[in-house]
């Protein structure tokens, strides 16, 4: 009879005067008072019990709050943060980053390895630091000093992002491509393949392919993102986006791309991407270079497709950032015959 049960636990309770609870109500023995009155005494009895056990509970969770606060009382608090941070000797890379990229343009450059900067869907692996000590002058001379130059010191410390970031391979994609570079949200550059540079910086058109081009490029982007270019770009060749088609037949055959009005290949793939390969490829090339891809474009009656597109961006930068497009291109191929001449030591970083 289990509720009976239920409703007794009264084994531990005084004075019950033998009395019992039945399971149909309370049931007294012969001789005793009304059994309604043995209900009212047991509860009586219960609640007395249950507020001297909650008064026993309070007393004990002041003792115990009163003993805390007097041991707290006595602890000294530790000169010593909790908090630790990652302690390094500034590197002389360090050191000369710190006078010519932080205090000269605001940028910070990170060669040490983050994964929190990484895109966690490619393997990379950290930049070495030889090769990222030519990285940090080769972008500085040729992209930042060449705008400088151009379009007064004041333009790059505004406008170029505020990161770059270096990882020391490419990043592969699973379709037979791999990414030099990616802008992203106007704030940061990652730099790609930084451990080969040694490789591809012998000649103009390694530096351009691997490295410089991928850096206008990418800053294109970041000024697109603040100013965007005219819609008149975009229907030059409306039709003719492949999105990563780009890199299978017919759209990556040679000469398919002059032959239908882009100045790459991958600029096919966006009307984002042909505007930022039209400037990074203008500005990095030789005239003779651009003229022979006219040539072929014009086997196809595109040459002035390209050109639109070329004036286009020609407009938006004078415009948007009071650039002039060909004295920029000027000034880089300059510079980056000075480079590929070995005029300009790209390991030294002596303050």
């Amino acid at each position: 009879m289990p509720a009976c049960r239920k409703t007794q636990g009264t084994d531990s309770l005084p004075n019950f005067n033998n009395r019992v609870l039945g399971c149909n109500g309370p049931h007294a023995l012969a001789g005793q008072g009304p059994p309604h009155r043995k209900e009212q005494s047991t509860k009586r009895t219960l609640n007395h019990i249950t507020m001297n056990k909650k008064t026993i509970a309070y007393t004990l969770a002041l003792a115990l709050c009163a003993g805390t606060l007097a041991g707290c009382g006595d602890d000294k608090l530790s000169a010593e943060s909790v908090i630790t941070t990652d302690k390094r000797t500034p590197t002389p890379l360090d050191k000369w980053l710190d006078r010519y990229y932080v205090s000269t343009y605001n940028i910070n450059f990170k060669y040490r390895y983050e994964d929190i900067e990484a895109d966690m869907n490619y393997y990379t692996v950290p930049a070495r630091y030889e090769m990222a000590v030519k990285m940090a002058n080769l972008v500085r001379y040729s992209c930042l000093e060449a705008f400088d130059e151009v379009a007064g010191p004041d333009f790059m410390k505004a406008n170029f992002p505020k990161l770059i970031y270096l990882t020391g391979n490419w990043e592969y994609r699973n379709n037979g491509s791999f990414i030099l570079g990616t802008a992203e949200g106007g704030k940061k550059i990652l730099l790609a393949g930084t451990n080969y540079i040694n490789r591809f910086i012998q000649t103009a058109e390694d530096i351009n392919t691997y490295y410089l081009k991928t850096v206008y490029h990418e800053f294109t982007h970041i000024l697109n993102q603040t100013k965007p270019y005219s819609d008149d770009f975009k229907q030059i060749t409306g039709t003719g986006y492949v999105s990563d088609k780009w890199v299978s037949a017919p759209y990556s055959n040679p000469d398919y791309c002059y032959e239908h009005g882009f100045i790459t290949a991958y600029a096919q793939h966006s009307d984002v991407e042909d505007f930022a390969e039209m400037f990074s490829t203008y500005v990095t090339s030789s005239p003779e270079k651009w003229e022979g891809w006219m040539k072929k474009a014009e086997k196809t009656n595109q040459r002035n497709t390209i050109e639109a597109k070329l004036e286009n961006v020609r407009t938006y930068m004078r415009d948007a950032w009071n650039i002039d497009l060909d004295m920029l291109r000027k000034v880089y191929m300059r510079r980056e015959a000075d480079i590929v001449k070995g005029k300009v030591d790209l390991s030294d970083i002596s303050l």
